[in-house]
C-alpha cells in the first residue's frame, strides 16, 4: 500500500502552490502585498465588508493572498511539504474540497473570534488551511496506528506545537485562523478519510 501511494502525483497541491506563488506575483507587480489597503483593495479578509458588503468570496480569495515574501515562503514550504501525503490518502477531489473548506472555515472562525473581541483586523493567508492539512493528517495518522507514509503522530504534534508557538509568541500572526483550521480539519478528516483495506482483505474480498 505504501508503493501505492508514492506512486500517485499530487498535482493537486503542485496546483494550490503555482495558484498561491502566481496571486502573489500578481499583486507584487501591480503594487504591495505589504500594503494593508492594498491587500484588502483585492480580497483579504476584513470581516466590516464581508459581513455588512456582503462580500463573502473574501473567505476565500484571502486564503491565497500572502502579506510579504517570507509569509509566502513559510506556508509553501509546509504545505510542499505535507499536503502530498493527505492528497495520495484522500484522493484529488476530496483533497481540493477539504483544503478549501478548511481555508473558509479558520476565516468563519477568525472572523467570529476577532469581533467577540470588538477587533477588525485585515488577514490573508494559507495558514488556516495548511493547519486543516496537519489536522487531517493527524487524524490519518492515529487512525493507522500511529504511522502514515514516512509521518508520525510524535512529528505532527512536534509540528503543530511549534507552530502555534510562534503564532502565539510572534505579532500580527491569527491564531484563531491557525487552531479554527487545525480543528476543522480534524472534523473533514473524520468526514472524509477512510482507512485503506490492508491487501489480504482486498485479496480475500476480490
Amino acid at each position: 500500500m505504501k508503493d501505492l501511494y508514492r506512486r500517485k502525483k499530487a498535482f493537486v497541491n503542485v496546483g494550490l502552490i503555482a495558484i498561491n506563488v502566481i496571486y502573489f506575483l500578481y499583486l507584487e507587480v501591480t503594487g504591495s502585498t505589504e500594503n494593508t489597503q492594498f491587500m484588502v483593495a483585492h480580497g483579504a479578509m476584513y470581516a466590516p465588508l464581508v459581513l455588512e458588503g456582503g462580500e463573502y468570496y473574501r473567505l476565500l480569495t484571502s486564503v491565497f493572498m500572502h502579506f510579504g515574501i517570507n509569509h509566502i515562503m513559510n506556508n509553501m514550504l509546509i504545505l510542499f511539504i505535507l499536503g502530498d501525503n493527505l492528497e495520495r490518502a484522500l484522493g484529488h477531489i476530496k483533497y481540493l474540497l477539504f483544503y478549501l473548506f478548511c481555508g473558509i472555515g479558520a476565516n468563519v472562525v477568525s472572523m467570529i473570534v476577532n469581533l467577540g473581541e470588538y477587533r477588525t483586523v485585515v488577514s490573508a493567508g494559507a495558514s488556516g488551511a495548511i493547519f486543516g492539512v496537519i489536522g487531517g493528517l493527524l487524524y490519518a495518522v492515529l487512525v493507522n496506528r500511529g504511522r502514515l507514509e514516512d509521518l508520525s503522530v510524535r512529528q505532527l504534534v512536534v509540528v503543530i506545537a511549534c507552530s502555534l508557538y510562534f503564532g502565539f509568541t510572534s505579532t500580527g500572526v491569527d491564531n484563531a485562523a491557525h487552531i479554527g483550521g487545525l480543528l476543522v480539519g480534524v472534523v473533514m478528516g473524520i468526514l472524509l478519510y477512510r482507512k485503506p483495506r490492508r491487501r489480504q482483505d482486498m485479496e480475500l474480498w476480490g
